[in-house]
């Protein structure tokens, strides 16, 4: 298995096929989460998620022959913990909360902030370069967050969902792309595997660490134990906390930081698409509007002209 990982990494576009599928697989992760949302609380629902991927991570180690306590500086554990709290813990559960008041296809408008925070981030943590195309970039993921205002009354929505929604899911964004922009330095020393394990670890641990200051913790587990919420919860979990998380790490690692986050960004098309066929939700004129610029400005955000 690793001498096939190996020659794998080896093939010179590796790392941008990683990103590609992790947008892919994000965005039926989406589609299932959006469906597990309406019956379990977003704390909850991360919860469950991300304890279920780490203990998925650990046979996984075993099965790559991946050291579970390797020769790594504290510091890169402590940076990776401090990475999957804030990128896993909160910026899940703000998802999961701009999901349940957006629905699938505007929240992956919202998603990309994505982009222009990982450049906005990386222009101020790792001092790289910012351009124009990429400023104007950014404008335009503003811009077709403005547009998808126009869809409140074909979605049936009232004006505080949507600005909540939006705020939630600018600020999941926001600290997504901080969570992997602070680590970017150290995720060429270790494996991604192995990375990707602290990280569940720091999320999982944030989580717990939550419930019981939380006083309606009853009702936020509760749904968890109803075995008919699995049917969903379990396979958006599999794929959007283990799987897909693998992929973008492995993205990130394996390709440029600029050129990952755009091929990641394809899963606005990907969960549009997909919650059109299979959640019924409406593509509108403003809504492919809003598409189109949202991609066009991540597209501009992150290519190093």
């Amino acid at each position: 298995m690793t001498k096939l990982l190996e020659s794998l990494t080896a093939y010179p576009s590796f790392g941008e096929m990683l990103a590609l599928s992790s947008g892919l697989v994000w965005a039926v992760a989406v589609i299932l989460f959006r469906i597990s949302g309406r019956k379990v609380h977003p704390i909850g629902l991360n919860l469950f998620k991300t304890v279920l991927a780490l203990v998925v991570m650990a046979p996984t180690m075993l099965v790559l022959r991946e050291p579970l306590f390797p020769a790594v500086p504290a510091s890169t554990t402590v940076l990776l913990l401090i990475s999957g709290a804030l990128g896993v813990a909160l910026s899940d559960t703000l998802f999961f909360h701009s999901l349940n008041r957006l629905g699938a296809s505007l929240v992956a408008i919202v998603d990309c902030f994505y982009s222009p925070f990982v450049i906005g981030l990386s222009f101020v943590l790792l001092g790289d370069r910012m351009t124009g195309w990429q400023l104007a970039g950014a404008a335009l993921v503003v811009s077709a967050v403005l547009t998808i205002t126009r869809e409140r009354r074909a979605e049936k929505m009232d004006a505080k969902n949507l600005v909540l929604g939006i705020l939630y899911g600018i600020l999941a964004m926001f600290f997504v792309a901080l969570g992997i922009v602070m680590v970017k330095p150290v995720l060429g020393t270790v494996s991604v595997v192995w990375a990707t394990l602290v990280r569940l670890a720091g999320g999982a641990a944030a989580l717990i660490l939550l419930v019981p200051f939380l006083r309606d913790r009853r009702a936020i587990l509760g749904p968890l134990a109803v075995r008919g919420n699995w049917k969903a919860l379990v396979p958006a979990s599999f794929f959007g906390s283990y799987l897909s998380l693998i992929l973008w790490m492995g993205g990130m690692k394996y390709a440029k930081v600029s050129v990952a986050a755009v091929l990641n960004q394809l899963n606005t098309i990907f969960i549009v698409i997909i919650a059109a066929i299979f959640l019924k939700e409406r593509l509108t004129g403003w809504k492919i509007a809003a598409v189109v610029l949202a991609f066009l400005g991540a597209y501009l955000a992150s290519m190093p002209f």
